[in-house]
């Protein structure tokens, strides 16, 4: 049975913070809430937590997996950020997007693109999420909790309520962070500047507004 921490979506409180903090670094794995929908994450710097959430997603190692980081600076520890890269991630970031970029040495094996070389980096826009991350003092990794539950996420996406999802996760997972928001349906948009010119992978919230910055949808 999992553990549940109730946490204030925007002030959330600092025991609870680091009583999660202390959890991840000890390697749980934890179903929690984004700027999006809700993620099932762990610390990044965790190889057996990692291994648990690919296994859990049933993730190919040539697929990459999306964390979140605390800032467009610190971005940068992890990925290599091109001039055109930066200039549209500044006008998205925090917000509802992820950025596939060019990984650094700093990003562990088993969540890049091996061919590639690749990752999926996010700022979100979530009080909870970034104190999190601070107090953990390293990036959380971040993947999509529905396709778990769901043998259809898309036809399951809108319908699933978020007592259904924790029912559904609570023996998956180590740790179940709930909050007061409300379950959020709608995926983050991915933007991929690996090769320096935005191109819109997948559409999701916010996707017009990356357009407007300069993004382009792809082929």
């Amino acid at each position: 049975m999992a553990t549940l921490y109730e946490v204030h979506p925007v002030t959330p409180d600092l025991r609870t913070i680091n009583a999660l903090r202390d959890d991840l670094r000890q390697g749980a794995i934890m179903l929690y809430p984004t700027d999006t929908v809700y993620a099932i994450g762990c610390d990044l710097g965790s190889k057996s937590a990692i291994k648990k959430v690919r296994q859990l997603k049933q993730l190919s190692n040539d697929k990459p997996l999306t964390f979140l980081c605390a800032s467009l600076s610190n971005v940068a520890s992890y990925a290599h950020v091109t001039d055109p890269a930066y200039k549209i991630m500044k006008r998205l970031v925090p917000g509802p997007y992820t950025f596939l970029l060019p990984a650094t040495k700093a990003v562990p094996k088993l969540v890049i693109n091996p061919k590639r070389r690749t990752t999926g980096i996010r700022v979100p826009n979530s009080p909870l999420c970034l104190s999190l991350i601070e107090a953990l003092d390293n990036p959380v990794i971040s993947t999509s909790a529905i396709s778990v539950v769901s043998d259809s996420a898309e036809a399951d996406l809108e319908s699933l309520s978020k007592v259904e999802l924790f029912d559904r996760m609570e023996k998956l997972v180590d740790v179940v962070v709930d909050s007061e928001a409300e379950l959020r349906h709608q995926v983050s948009t991915i933007v991929d500047v690996t090769d320096g010119f935005p191109q819109i992978t997948r559409q999701g919230q916010g996707w017009q507004k990356a357009i407007e910055w300069g993004a382009e949808l792809a082929d």
